[in-house]
């Protein structure tokens, strides 16, 4: 679908993450946000009446009703399957937020039903475009690092403690039976290999600190990269870091490569070291708008330019599956206490 006429979008889901969809769509030239629906009457309402565009409990009568180009989907994993197929089966393209499904097996049922229909399907996973990480990107590109041989994330977003963790944004966190993984660890598989390419195999501890939530809320993960890099995952939600918004990059990053090492830090600042040097901050230019340096905006953008203009597209649903082969091993190796390969 390539096109250069203005896209028509019809969001599903007006929860606490949507909001940054719906914003996004409504600044990006060549998109027109039309409608948005969610189950929860009250939250549709009060989301479309900012944007003064119709509001909905029935995606069938949004769909209906407004006759959009594109899908979307900003719910709850255990929808997703139903929503995606629905899309799918009226020829939408789709952008699926993740997790893309509760279970891997679902997840493949949520993109073999785009691919049977034969529309476009892409994971809403927003990491990869955060500004930090297109900055380290480029420079590693560049070769200002040298050689890259490793990688470490510090999470501590400081978001899960008390008995009511989670309260107002996302509840939902506290029932999941696997948590810090498969919602927000995942982030990180998708970044390190944007950053160094593909994980050959896994080593994972997890646990959970808070009893208050079902699934594990700390872990450590060391990876294994097919370039013979090394990765690092220390995270937990309980804790939190230095920040004004702890939520902006949720925690701290050092990349490290022979020529010395790159550090982000909880504002979004990158730092360079060089062997022996002293640490400086690296300047590039970032918007602190929306979520996580404008992350939502920069990747709908890219979907939109794939659609209008036929530009290289990031993360497509079978793509992605990639990434959920390796949350797999994570879960197998804290199980059963020892290195998993992931293919």
């Amino acid at each position: 679908m390539t096109q250069s006429m203005t896209l028509r979008v019809a969001v599903i889901g007006a929860g606490y993450f949507g909001q940054f969809h719906h914003s996004a769509w409504n600044r990006l030239p060549g998109a027109r946000l039309v409608g948005i629906a969610d189950l929860d009457g009250e939250k549709a309402a009060q989301s479309a009446a900012r944007y003064g565009i119709p509001n909905f409990t029935d995606y069938n009568a949004m769909f209906d009703a407004v006759e959009p180009d594109l899908v979307d989907i900003a719910t709850t994993p255990d929808s997703h399957l139903e929503l995606v197929a629905a899309s799918a089966m009226r020829g939408l393209p789709v952008i699926c937020q993740k997790p893309l499904a509760s279970t891997y097996d679902e997840a493949v049922a949520v993109v073999e039903a785009a691919e049977e229909a034969g529309t476009l399907l892409v994971v809403h996973e927003n990491f990869r475009f955060q500004p930090w990480y297109c900055e380290m990107h480029r420079l590693i590109e560049a070769g200002h690092l040298g050689a890259i041989h490793g990688v470490a994330f510090r999470l501590r977003p400081g978001d899960g403690q008390g008995e009511r963790p989670y309260p107002d944004r996302q509840p939902y966190f506290r029932d999941m039976e696997r948590f810090l993984v498969h919602e927000t660890a995942i982030h990180f598989i998708d970044t390190f290999r944007y950053l160094l390419g593909d994980i050959v195999g896994v080593v994972a501890q997890l646990r959970r600190l808070n009893p208050h939530i079902k699934g594990e809320d700390s872990g450590l993960i060391i990876f294994d990269f097919a370039g013979g890099q090394t990765g690092l995952f220390d995270g937990n939600r309980l804790n939190d870091h230095a920040a004004d918004n702890t939520r902006r990059t949720m925690g701290e990053m050092w990349l490290e490569g022979s020529a010395g090492v790159m550090r982000l830090d909880g504002m979004g600042r990158l730092w360079w070291k060089p062997h022996n040097g002293i640490e400086t901050e690296h300047k590039y230019t970032w918007k602190d708008d929306g979520f996580a340096g404008d992350s939502v905006y920069a990747f709908q953008a890219h979907v939109l330019n794939y659609l209008q203009h036929g530009r290289r597209l990031e993360n497509t649903g079978r793509e992605y599956l990639r990434n959920l082969e390796i949350e797999e091993a994570v879960y197998r190796s804290s199980a059963i206490g020892r290195y998993v390969a992931t293919s």
